[in-house]
């Protein structure tokens, strides 16, 4: 099942109708005179909401009344209150999707897709950096966003530490809680893995048309279960979720002001201030570290360049690495 935040389908018509008079009950009948929908429309537009995670109390001859609201990241509950001005107020949700960064890939082109986001409650096949599996089940946020950004081409470099930043400071503002980064995109909590980051450019000439960015935060999920499905996975290094005490949609609504944030700030030309902000909350600098991909290579991790790049020292050799991933050795 599929829903976006720009059609006004009957199902939220309703929703709202209970939003509005949620200290009372609203009758079958009552609904149908105002929203001009049958009753049985309305009765399987109830059941649907309750199935997105509304509770609903029905009371013969009195009615039903919305008593809780969901916890699943909808369309109309993320453009509901957020304070971006473009990302985010286009928005698509799947209960299941192979993946989210597929789709987005699709429409990416389009213009009115700029700022859009694709949200799953479940992937099928979600994806990791360098075509690994990233697992995606309930209780997770997984999401991928389309920009069609100003920035040149060398700011590319710089916007993985940057989205990392954003989501690093959405956990700290939200959930009160301290990560720490690993370059070059991963968020940790206590030196596990708690969000990950993907990023897909479409350019031409050194003029970037669209980047579609994926991210997958384990917000509340089954740890336990996603390890064993990935025990043997390459460079895999333990993984933790965060805290229930924040509703998913407020903590994705901050995330999404964060992100902008971040975007602007390459837009002008500011990535001093991104970097800034990666290193404070670096895991990685001043480690003694392993590079992997392409040859591999193992230093001390001692500084960011003002184009992302790791520099290694090894020996009195220093060494820059601009891509792979930086496996902490103990």
């Amino acid at each position: 099942m599929i829903y976006n935040s720009y059609d006004n389908v009957g199902l939220v018509r309703v929703l709202s109708f209970l939003k509005t008079h949620n200290k009372e009950y609203l009758s079958g009948q009552d609904l149908s005179d105002v929203l001009k929908i049958s009753r049985v429309a309305i009765w399987k537009h109830i059941k649907k909401i309750q199935e997105l995670g509304y509770k609903i109390e029905s009371k013969q001859k009195l009615g039903y009344k919305l008593v809780e609201n969901t916890k699943m990241l909808l369309p109309w509950e993320v453009t509901n209150g957020l304070q971006t001005k473009k990302i985010g107020k286009r928005a698509y949700f799947f209960d299941s999707i192979d993946s989210t960064q597929n789709f987005a890939l699709k429409i990416s082109e389009e213009s009115k897709e700029n700022g859009t986001v694709v949200i799953a409650h479940k992937q099928t096949l979600g994806k990791g950096r360098e075509g690994r599996k990233w697992v995606s089940p309930h209780g997770g946020i997984w999401v991928s966003i389309i920009i069609h950004p100003k920035f040149d081409v060398e700011a590319l470099t710089i916007l993985p530490l940057g989205v990392s930043v954003a989501i690093a400071t959405a956990i700290e503002k939200e959930l009160n809680q301290k990560p720490s980064l690993k370059w070059p995109n991963d968020v940790m909590l206590n030196n596990k893995k708690v969000a990950g980051i993907l990023t897909d450019v479409s350019m031409e000439s050194n003029k970037i048309h669209n980047v579609v960015i994926g991210i997958g935060i384990n917000f509340d999920v089954d740890t336990k279960k996603i390890e064993k499905s990935i025990k043997g996975t390459p460079n895999a290094y333990g993984i933790t979720s965060l805290t229930k005490s924040s509703s998913p949609i407020k903590f994705f609504q901050v995330l999404l002001y964060e992100l902008e944030n971040i975007f602007e700030e390459l837009n002008k030309k500011n990535s001093k201030i991104i970097l800034d902000a990666w290193k404070k909350r670096s895991a990685t600098i001043g480690k003694n570290v392993q590079i992997s991909g392409g040859k591999k290579i193992r230093g001390k991790a001692i500084r960011i360049d003002d184009d992302g790049a790791l520099v290694i020292k090894k020996g009195v050799k220093t060494e820059r690495i601009v891509a792979g991933d930086a496996i902490h050795l103990r």
